[in-house]
C-alpha cells in the first residue's frame, strides 16, 4: 500500500475571491466619514486668527490668573442663586418630559403613521433651531425678567431634544413583543406598556438625566438675559471684571454637575440591573 504524498495531506487552498470594486465598498458609514473629512478640509479657514502676532499662551496665562484665588466671600449669595438655578432646571425638564413624550411617540416610525412622524419631527426640528438663549429672551419678553422666564425658555429648548431622543429610543426597541401582544388581543396601550416601554425605559431615563444636567448648565447662562439663576451673578461679575468671584460661581456649578453625574450613573445602573432581572424571569 502506497503512503500518502505530502501534498495530499495539506488542506485545500481557499478559493480566491474577487476584490470588490471601489464603488462596491462604499456604504453609509464610509460615505459619512468621507463627507465629514471633506467638511473638515473645507472648514480650515475658520482657524485663521486676527492676522496679528499675539502671545496666545501668555494671554491665556494672564487671563486665567485673574480667576485665582477664588473669592469665597460670595458663597451665601452663590448658594441661593444655585438653588434657584436647580429649580429652573428641574421644572423645565419636568414640563419638557410631559410635552416631549407624546411628541417622541408621534415621531417614532415604529409607533406612528408616516404623516404623523413627518409632522412631529418637523415641529421638533423647528424647536431645536432656536438656541436656548433666544428661548430665554422670548420668555423674558412674555413674563419679564424672572426665573419663570428661564423655566419657559428651557422647557421649549428641552422639548426639541428630548422629543428627538425619545423617538430614537422607541425606534430602537424590537417591536416583535408588542406585535405578539397585539396578536393575542392586547390593546395599543397594553402593547406599548408591556412590549415597548420596559425596553425603552433605560434610554428614556438616561436622556432625562442628561437633560437635567444640561439644563443646569444652561440655566446658569440664560441669566445673562435676565432669566434668573446663577447667570445673573455671572453677568454682574463679568461686567465689573470680578473674575475671582466669577471663579467661585464656576466651582459651585462644577460641584453640582459632578454630583448629578454620579447620581445619574448610579440610577442608570439600577434601572439596567432591574431590566435585566425582569428579562431573565
Amino acid at each position: 500500500m502506497n503512503a500518502p504524498s505530502p501534498q495530499s495531506s495539506l488542506p485545500p487552498e481557499p478559493p480566491v475571491l474577487p476584490m470588490p470594486r471601489w464603488h462596491e465598498r462604499l456604504n453609509v458609514l464610509t460615505i459619512s466619514l468621507l463627507i465629514f473629512l471633506l467638511a473638515c478640509a473645507a472648514s480650515v479657514p475658520a482657524l485663521r486668527g486676527s492676522g496679528r502676532q499675539l502671545d496666545y499662551a501668555g494671554n491665556l496665562r494672564r487671563f486665567l490668573g485673574y480667576f485665582f484665588p477664588p473669592d469665597w466671600s460670595v458663597w451665601p449669595e452663590t448658594l441661593r442663586a444655585l438653588a434657584e438655578t436647580a429649580q429652573i432646571a428641574v421644572m423645565a425638564t419636568a414640563f419638557a418630559i410631559v410635552i416631549a413624550l407624546p411628541l417622541g411617540m408621534a415621531g417614532a416610525r415604529t409607533l406612528s403613521p408616516a404623516w404623523l412622524v413627518g409632522t412631529a419631527r418637523m415641529i421638533l426640528n423647528v424647536i431645536r433651531t432656536v438656541p436656548s438663549l433666544i428661548w430665554a429672551l422670548i420668555g423674558v419678553a412674555i413674563v419679564g425678567a424672572n426665573p419663570l422666564a428661564g423655566v419657559i425658555g428651557l422647557t421649549f429648548y428641552s422639548v426639541g431634544y428630548l422629543g428627538k431622543f425619545f423617538s430614537d429610543a422607541f425606534e430602537s426597541v424590537d417591536m416583535e413583543i408588542a406585535r405578539g401582544l397585539r396578536a393575542i388581543g392586547a390593546g395599543r396601550v397594553q402593547a406599548f406598556q408591556h412590549g415597548v416601554w420596559p425596553h425603552a425605559k433605560p434610554l428614556v431615563w438616561s436622556y432625562v438625566l442628561w437633560m437635567i444636567e444640561y439644563n443646569l448648565r444652561s440655566a446658569a447662562i440664560i441669566g445673562y438675559v435676565g432669566a434668573g439663576g446663577l447667570g445673573v451673578q455671572l453677568a454682574s461679575y463679568q461686567e465689573y471684571y470680578q473674575w475671582e468671584k466669577f471663579a467661585t460661581v464656576l466651582i459651585f456649578i462644577l460641584v453640582l454637575v459632578t454630583v448629578l453625574d454620579l447620581l445619574g450613573e448610579w440610577i442608570r445602573r439600577r434601572i439596567t440591573r432591574n431590566l435585566t432581572r425582569v428579562r431573565s424571569l
